[in-house]
């Protein structure tokens, strides 16, 4: 079993669109998922007064978990016990705490690919097996029940994303709870990855709890919270869990930072502020796919949710990594390569991030549209 983790190649656009923006140089972030404005205000202003009267410590808060259970209530018709909920360091953390708690070394855990990089390094860094199922066109860039029931022997676990990363697409309701009912049956545990819950376009997305009490719900405020860096989100455990991933929680990552936690409070009720960058988001995309097909890029996955256009690129390079890193150097727009998502299929995409203003995605729509058209 290998336990080789490969680079996010991502991180080093980055770190070349950084070093362009020191020199001088108009750089428009489209390489990462997250989102380019900040807390809600009454978040921040929260933050400030426990700043000002609180020196803070290892803590855990039971207010932000019985809201968090509200919330579940409210939006998903599930009844959470807040036991059952543990507030983590970011997403990242808590898919690592949900595999720790689940697996031993050898496990082997499905995954859809194209699909987020962490899902198949983490796995491989804990001395598991990713088992990645090749999902394209024909199924949504999504995996699918019959896909699943088609691994034999039938795998520990598996980690849904819905919507996904890097394509935006949602799993339909009934595929879902086909998946669902299949991985019951065949004693496979879900991961549910719902990171992206409250960006979508296409109507309501149910959690996975509302079909399976049994599945582990990974959750954070990065995204539609818009709280990237105050590291913060939430893992879900099934009854019977709570006590080994408590042991887990507390001596693998203590508590998430107190100030992010008083202010992840107030931001459950910012609704208006951040369905206002939903708006945005949905502007941004609109524009996107508008523009794509004119740059020469009809076939892109469905960005149902989220805020990612996954694109075809074959017909342009069969390196998407120097696609990309060119591609910024000339326009100073930094993109991802689709290498990051898909390690066979991915030297043929790339992937953008509509998180920005839409004043940004209009420049980089106008940077590109020159840039593209020299290539075709």
């Amino acid at each position: 079993m290998s336990r080789t983790i490969e680079p996010f190649h991502a991180i080093a656009i980055s770190r070349r669109a950084h070093e362009l923006k020191a020199q001088g140089r108009s750089i428009i972030h489209m390489e990462f998922g997250q989102p380019s404005t900040g807390a809600p205000a009454a978040a921040i202003a929260a933050a400030h007064r426990v700043l000002d009267h609180d020196p803070m410590g290892y803590w855990e808060s039971q207010p932000l978990k019985e809201r968090i259970a509200r919330y579940y209530a409210e939006h998903h018709q599930c009844a959470v016990d807040p036991e059952r909920i543990f507030l983590t360091n970011g997403a990242s953390p808590a898919l690592v705490l949900a595999l720790t708690t689940l697996f031993e070394p050898g496990a082997r855990i499905a995954i859809a690919r194209p699909g987020y990089v962490a899902y198949r390094n983490v796995t491989r860094g804990l001395y598991m097996e990713p088992v990645e199922i090749d999902c394209g066109a024909d199924t949504h860039f999504q995996l699918t029940a019959a896909a699943l029931e088609a691994l034999d022997p039938a795998p520990d676990g598996v980690i849904l994303s819905s919507p996904a990363n890097p394509t935006g697409s949602v799993i339909p309701q009934a595929e879902m709870e086909a998946i669902l009912r299949l991985c019951a049956e065949r004693a496979i545990t879900v991961i549910s990855d719902e990171i992206y819950h409250g960006l979508s376009y296409v109507g309501p997305l149910q959690s996975a709890l509302r079909h399976s009490d049994n599945a582990f719900i990974v959750n954070s405020f990065s995204k539609y919270y818009s709280m990237a860096g105050w590291r913060l989100g939430w893992l879900i455990v099934p009854e019977g869990y709570a006590a080994t991933t408590r042991a887990l929680m507390g001596n693998l990552f203590l508590t998430p930072p107190s100030l992010a936690q008083h202010a992840g409070l107030v931001a459950f009720d910012c609704a208006e502020e951040l369905e206002g960058h939903v708006e945005t988001y949905r502007a941004n995309r609109a524009l996107m796919l508008d523009a794509l097909p004119a740059l020469g890029l009809d076939r892109i996955a469905p960005p149902d949710g989220a805020f990612y256009i996954y694109a075809d690129i074959r017909h342009l390079t069969d390196d998407s990594l120097a696609f990309c890193a060119q591609l910024l150097e000339d326009t100073g727009v930094a993109t991802a390569p689709g290498i990051d998502f898909d390690p066979v299929n991915g030297r043929g995409f790339m992937r953008f991030s509509f998180a920005v203003s839409t004043a940004e995605v209009q420049e980089a729509i106008t940077r590109m549209t020159p840039w593209f058209a020299a290539r075709r």
